[in-house]
């Protein structure tokens, strides 16, 4: 996976560096929200199509980590203009700020994000990254999640077919023999 992380604190920045890319992924690290910003729309002019259709299932980065309170523009404002540029973008905040601030704050952004209260495990980071919760979930119902990972989809497509799955098991009664 391609992560692309603004975190203003070096120690932290590198933390996450090595964690993921331990795990195989492929890390971007700046160091403000404008930095952020500047690799993003840089990594979206390399992309062979930046139409929203193809920004929605080959997004530049699989997940961007947005720490709030950054120096220049803070991730909220990052998150804004990367979600101008691309409404898909999955974008993860991990900060130390107050949940329930922050929470109020990212309903602004009109779009499902996810939150990570600081400090926290950086298993459970990567675990987030990874969508291992939603896999678990699958396997729980018999998907075929080494099927679904060959098909490579998007951690939207993902969270999409657990709904859908979960819906349909709802809505489907069950028959006594």
């Amino acid at each position: 996976m391609k992560i692309l992380v603004a975190e203003d604190e070096d120690s932290i920045s590198q933390i996450y560096q090595i964690m993921l890319e331990d795990k195989g992924h492929e890390v971007t690290l700046t160091s403000n929200g404008e930095e952020c910003l500047q690799a993003y729309r840089k990594a979206v002019t390399k992309l062979s199509d930046t139409s929203q259709e193809y920004l929605a299932r080959y997004p530049p980065f699989d997940a961007v980590i947005l720490d709030y309170r950054m120096p220049k523009m803070d991730g909220m404002d990052a998150a804004k203009f990367i979600l101008e540029i691309n409404p898909h973008q999955r974008i993860i905040f991990a900060s130390a700020y107050v949940a329930t601030t922050l929470l109020d704050s990212v309903k602004q952004l009109h779009v499902v994000v996810e939150l990570l209260q600081k400090p926290f495990d950086l298993e459970v980071m990567v675990d987030i990254v990874e969508d291992k919760s939603v896999y678990e979930e699958l396997k729980k119902i018999n998907v075929n999640v080494k099927g679904i990972k060959e098909l490579d989809p998007t951690h939207e497509q993902i969270r999409d077919l657990l709904q859908g799955l979960k819906k349909m098991r709802l809505n489907t009664p069950l028959i006594d023999c």
